[in-house]
């Protein structure tokens, strides 16, 4: 096995501040996923790729795979993504795919043929940022892929999702062939930035993620009677806004009755949306997520009881509309376990957290596959943004723990019976 006092995580540093310079302008990272940037982007990792022992491909999905062939066939699969949002930040997502390629580059210039076969993916479109898409990859890797729903998927010009994939040479209908590379997975690993405020508050570089919290995503609307604002008393106004308003209020107190949950109001359409008009429908999107199943069907039946007695009280009528749901994803324990080891054996103290945002950890867990990721900590809990950042000495730490953690992932894997 690798001695992991010879990693050099600077490897890793280097090439994020390299792609960081390709790919990103004054306002931030630009690696939207199905783009010419995103292209070059992975252009140049596979450069990287170059004189090196390993295999590179491309899934049926469009995930990049690079393995590194074991003395056994099981495999350890190490993920992330190198797309962005738009303006994003320089870290989420590459953090976790350069990390994985400094791991390879490890065992490679080595020399050293690992126990276990080990596969560093990057993830097709995590983000979804363009099309509304998020897991894209994945979800096709997992067998959770919703290909006639993201079938006419269209982007802010009206380019559709089938069109802009058929454009790099996928096929929508054959995506779910992504899940071929499932075969031998004994693992999963992701490192990622933790893009909250939990782990700089604590005063902690790097902790263990439990799992992804379940997501309960809708739209609700509120129909009332438009109305003049000048000559319509208060009294016999019927306000859809005021009833989504109110909501907008309440899920804050239903969310802070439990102690990782949370509740957003994200978006909020009026019509018809002028000053002089009371406001006839109302359109709010809602978001809710807890690492707990039976939290976040509590909270759901608590802000859809609040949504009929608010619209009562304004006169108006209340629907809802699912727009997507997952459930709360647990880590593997043994593998989170080793996760704490790892960074407790580099920084001395570690800490549990779950993860409010989604990641393809999620999907791949999903599976069964025994997964675990580690987070780092980021600065100002900022994230898909131009400033997030990282300290580079938060890096370093984080990038030696996560390939500590491989090594020990992979002797738990070689150990355990067919």
């Amino acid at each position: 096995m690798v001695n992991n006092r010879s990693f050099d995580p600077h490897v890793a540093v280097e090439l994020l501040r390299e792609l960081r310079h390709l790919t990103a302008d004054e306002s931030g990272a630009q690696r939207v996923a199905f783009t010419e940037t995103w292209s070059a982007a992975r252009n140049w990792f596979q450069s990287k790729l170059v004189g090196f022992p390993f295999e590179y491909h491309r899934d049926a999905a469009g995930n990049h795979w690079v393995t590194l062939k074991g003395i056994s066939d099981r495999v350890l699969i190490i993920g992330s993504h190198l797309d962005s949002v738009p303006n994003g930040g320089w870290l989420d997502g590459a953090l976790g795919v350069l990390a994985g390629y400094a791991i390879l580059y490890h065992f490679a210039i080595s020399k050293v043929t690992p126990a276990v076969t080990i596969r560093l993916v990057d993830w097709a479109d995590e983000e979804g940022a363009r099309f509304g898409r998020s897991l894209f990859g994945s979800s096709a890797f997992a067998g959770t892929h919703s290909i006639e729903a993201d079938r006419g998927r269209t982007d802010k010009t009206g380019v559709s999702l089938e069109s802009a994939l058929a454009e790099i040479e996928i096929d929508i209908d054959k995506i779910g062939e992504a899940s071929n590379e499932r075969a031998n997975a004994r693992g999963y690993l992701e490192l990622h930035i933790e893009q909250g405020p939990v782990l700089e508050k604590l005063g902690l570089s790097l902790g263990a993620v439990t799992g992804t919290k379940g997501v309960e995503r809708h739209v609700i609307v509120f129909r009332g009677q438009e109305a003049h604002s000048g000559s319509t008393p208060m009294t016999l106004r019927r306000d859809a806004l005021a009833a989504a308003a109110k909501l907008a209020l309440e899920i804050r107190q239903i969310a802070m009755k439990h102690v990782d949950a949370v509740c957003t109001m994200g978006s909020l359409k009026t019509y018809p949306g002028i000053v002089t008009a009371v406001v006839g429908r109302a359109e709010a999107t809602l978001d809710q997520r807890d690492l707990d199943a039976h939290v976040l069907a509590h909270m759901l039946q608590e802000a859809k009881t609040a949504s009929d007695r608010f619209a009562a009280e304004e006169g108006c009528s209340v629907e809802w509309c699912r727009i997507w749901n997952i459930e709360p994803l647990p880590f593997h324990p043994e593998l989170i376990e080793l996760c704490e080891e790892a960074i407790r054996e580099i920084t001395g103290a570690s800490y549990r957290l779950p993860s409010g945002p989604l990641h393809d950890a999620a999907e791949v867990s999903r599976l069964g596959i025994p997964t675990a990721m580690m987070f780092v900590q980021s600065l100002g809990g900022i994230s898909h943004n131009c400033i997030e950042d990282t300290r580079e000495a938060d890096l370093l730490l984080a990038l030696r723990a996560f390939h500590l953690l491989t090594v020990k992932t992979i002797l738990w894997i070689a150990s355990q019976p067919d």
